[in-house]
C-alpha cells in the first residue's frame, strides 16, 4: 500500500491531489450529461436519465440492488434512487450497459477533442492520468466499493479513452474516501449537501432538487445541524461547521493522496497544464453544463 507520506514531509495534498482532480474533473463528468451517452442508453431500452445515470456508474459492481446504490451514491434521496433502478437489470446487464458508457464516452470526446484526438499532448497526459490511476489501484480497494467496481474493468487502448477511463477511476477513488470522512464526521447524505449548500459555492435549492430531496427533509437537516452548532436556522455555516468542512475537505486531500504521491513535481505540473485544455475543450464542446471558471480557478 502505498503511504500518504510517499512524498517529501511538508506536501500539500491540496495542491498535489485536489489540483489534477479538478483539471481533469470535466473529461470524466461529462459521460453524465453528453447526449452520445443518453443515446446509448435508449438504445438499450434505458430512456430516463435518471436511471442511465445510476445504472451506468454503478454497472462496474455488478448487478446490485438499488439499496446498495442508495448506500454508495450517497448524498441521493433514496426514493429517487429506488425509481430510478427499478427493474433496470431485468432491462439490460451491467456489462452491455457499461459497453454502452464505453461507446458514449468515445463518441463523446471524438466531438469534444476533434483533430487533438492523436495528439501527443493527448498521449502524454492519458499516459500521466493513467500512472495516478495504477497508484490507486495499487494502494487498494478496501473500503472503496464503487473505485472498486472500476479498477476491476479493462482498461481501454486509446488514448482518449485511456484518459477518461484514469480519471474516472481517480474520480471514484476520491469520492469513496470523501464519503467514508462525512460518515466518520457523522453526516448523512442529505445533512452533507447542506454542509455543501452553506459553502455557497451552489445554491442549496439546486443542490436539494438534484438530488431529489423533498423540503421537509431538508428543513430537518439544518435543525439537526443546527442543534449541533454546526450551521444557524438559516443553514449559514458557523464557526463550528466551517472549520468541520475544511477538515473534510483536508482529509479528502490526504486520502487521495496516494494516487498523485507517486508522480514526480514536473509530471504533476504537466499533468494540469495539459490536462486544463482538453477539459475546456469539453466543456465548449456542450458535453458539461457548468460554468468553465469553476474548473480553473482553484490551485
Amino acid at each position: 500500500m502505498v503511504e500518504v507520506s510517499a512524498r517529501a514531509p511538508g506536501t500539500d495534498p491540496a495542491r498535489v491531489a485536489r489540483r489534477p482532480w479538478r483539471a481533469l474533473e470535466p473529461v470524466h463528468g461529462m459521460i453524465y450529461f453528453a447526449s452520445e451517452a443518453q443515446d446509448a442508453y435508449a438504445r438499450l431500452g434505458i430512456t430516463h436519465h435518471r436511471t442511465g445515470y445510476f445504472a451506468s456508474r454503478s454497472a462496474a459492481m455488478g448487478p446490485v440492488p438499488a439499496d446498495v446504490v442508495v448506500a454508495t451514491f450517497f448524498n441521493f434521496y433514496p426514493g429517487l434512487v429506488q425509481r430510478a433502478m427499478n427493474g433496470v437489470w431485468d432491462t439490460v446487464t451491467p456489462a452491455r450497459l457499461l459497453e454502452a458508457r464505453l461507446e458514449g464516452a468515445d463518441a463523446a470526446l471524438r466531438r469534444a477533442f476533434g483533430e487533438a484526438i492523436g495528439s501527443t499532448d493527448l498521449a502524454e497526459v492519458a499516459g500521466i492520468a493513467r500512472q495516478a490511476a495504477v497508484a490507486a489501484c495499487e494502494d487498494g480497494v478496501h473500503g472503496r466499493p464503487l473505485f472498486a467496481g472500476h479498477a476491476s474493468l479493462s482498461w481501454p487502448d486509446e488514448a482518449h479513452l485511456i484518459l477518461w477511463h484514469a480519471q474516472t477511476l481517480l474520480r471514484e477513488y476520491r469520492g469513496d474516501g470523501h464519503i467514508a470522512v462525512l460518515t466518520a464526521e457523522g453526516l448523512s447524505g442529505v445533512e452533507a449537501l447542506v454542509t455543501h449548500a452553506a459553502t455557497n459555492d451552489i445554491p442549496a435549492e439546486l443542490l436539494a432538487s438534484s438530488r431529489a430531496w423533498p423540503q421537509p427533509e431538508w428543513d430537518a437537516a439544518i435543525e439537526r445541524l443546527a442543534a449541533r452548532g454546526l450551521v444557524d436556522a438559516s443553514g449559514q455555516f458557523t464557526d463550528a461547521g466551517r472549520e468541520q468542512r475544511q477538515r473534510i475537505e483536508d482529509r479528502t486531500d490526504a486520502l487521495s493522496l496516494p494516487a498523485y504521491a507517486g508522480l514526480s513535481d514536473d509530471d504533476a505540473e504537466r499533468f494540469v497544464q495539459l490536462g486544463r485544455p482538453f477539459s475546456r475543450m469539453v466543456i465548449e464542446a456542450g458535453l458539461l453544463s457548468v460554468d468553465p471558471n469553476r474548473w480553473f480557478t482553484a490551485e
